[in-house]
């Protein structure tokens, strides 16, 4: 892939594939500006090489067209105060003032084009939907990491209509982090992989066991696991169809020379709620009516000394229902363990999704190797998949 870096930019109009898709409150305020903010150096970089900018985003799933509610101009003042610079905006994406407002801008301006998805034709990959929003500008930045894995109209088709075209920072950014756990991992290697269920995980288990030494599962996919050893997990979370699958990567994992490290304890709960009834038990005998929420103390500790013992860290996934405080406290002290590896020289790649929303909730995002802002794209990059938006940049 191209880099900014080698492109001419000055008084060129860049067309770029921003991944603006943050958290709303009720307010329309942004909740959660990890996206915007890194989104900026590659904004910066191309305003200040001469060019002007026109940024182009989805935001939300609108299924019937354009919405209040998904509209982009919620995040401008957030965006604006990340810049310390004014940014026009646009109505549509298409059409005449879009177009016009896209000739006026003069080298170091921006411009904010309304939510891509308003239009069915981003994401069925439409090439002449593609054609008119490239009629805007002149070269091409795709900085998108987060929408990387999907073949649509902005992120896959729009590059074949430009000689100059490049990958912005945070998407080499997020491409070279995770060569550097699939391809040059140090040793000894612990994948961390928790979150609800084992068949989103299935893939990049099965893609890493050839590489790590250490597999660490939490979550609620953890009980899955448990009930295929045998295990009594009350009313758990389950997946009865994937415990064939918890057997075969078991017996995978050993055949390889992989240590699966499981929960030994939980704190379990009679109820899915932060004012449930609490209390400590092993994972393997979890009485009827009561569910594991999170790890438990011994399994904190077990966790822990594996973690500090491996010089390449990848995790995925939070260990318990951290969203509510009564059962945060498994994925923060595993947030604090790869704080503490990452102090003592590990490297460590937390996994976009909700791992980075809890290494964030916890205040550690900079204490970390990278966190990653592409779950989904990192996810299918990580299984070994050919990601559409990556593809189309390629020389």
């Amino acid at each position: 892939m191209n880099s900014i870096s080698s492109l001419a930019l000055s008084g060129k109009k860049v067309l770029l594939r921003a991944d603006f898709n943050v958290p709303l409150t009720a307010e329309f305020q942004v909740s959660d500006d990890t996206r915007l903010r890194a989104t900026v150096p590659t904004i910066r970089y191309l305003l200040d090489a001469g060019a002007s900018v026109i940024l182009m985003s989805h935001l939300g799933r609108p299924k019937d067209g354009p919405s209040e509610k998904y509209s982009l101009r919620h995040i401008i003042s957030s965006l604006e105060s990340l810049l310390g610079k004014a940014i026009q905006f646009a109505g549509d994406c298409i059409g005449s003032e879009a177009a016009e407002k896209a000739a006026a801008l003069k080298p170091g301006e921006i411009l904010l084009l309304e939510n891509l998805r308003f239009y069915k034709e981003e994401e069925k990959g439409d090439p002449d939907f593609a054609k008119k929003l490239s009629a805007l500008g002149n070269v091409y930045v795709n900085d998108a990491f987060g929408t990387a894995h999907r073949a649509h109209a902005s992120t896959a088709v729009m590059a074949q209509f430009f000689s100059e075209k490049a990958a912005g920072f945070v998407m080499h950014a997020e491409i070279e982090n995770a060569k550097k756990v699939l391809d040059a991992a140090q040793k000894p290697y612990v994948a961390i992989m928790g979150g609800a269920k084992v068949s989103d995980k299935i893939l990049i288990i099965e893609n890493l066991l050839d590489r790590i030494d250490h597999l660490i599962i939490g979550g609620g996919m953890a009980y899955t696991f448990w009930k295929a050893q045998g295990g009594v997990i009350g009313s758990s979370l389950l997946e009865e169809d994937r415990i064939e699958t918890c057997i075969r990567i078991l017996e995978s994992a050993k055949q390889k020379g992989v240590k699966v490290h499981l929960p030994m304890d939980s704190t379990i709960a009679d109820a899915f709620s932060n004012e449930a009834q609490k209390t400590n038990c092993e994972s393997m005998g979890i009485p009827a009516g009561w569910m594991g929420l999170d790890i438990g103390k011994k399994a904190q500790t077990d966790f822990r000394e594996v973690i500090l013992s491996c010089k390449t860290i990848l995790w995925n996934g939070p260990m318990g229902v951290f969203e509510m405080p009564a059962f945060a406290e498994g994925t923060r002290a595993i947030a604090h363990a790869v704080v503490e590896a990452t102090a003592k020289g590990a490297y460590s790649l937390i996994g976009g999704g909700d791992s980075a929303a809890a290494i964030n909730q916890f205040g550690f995002g900079d204490r970390v190797s990278y966190v990653s802002t592409g779950g989904g794209a990192l996810l299918e990059y990580m299984e070994g998949r050919v990601l559409p938006g990556v593809a189309a940049l390629e020389n």
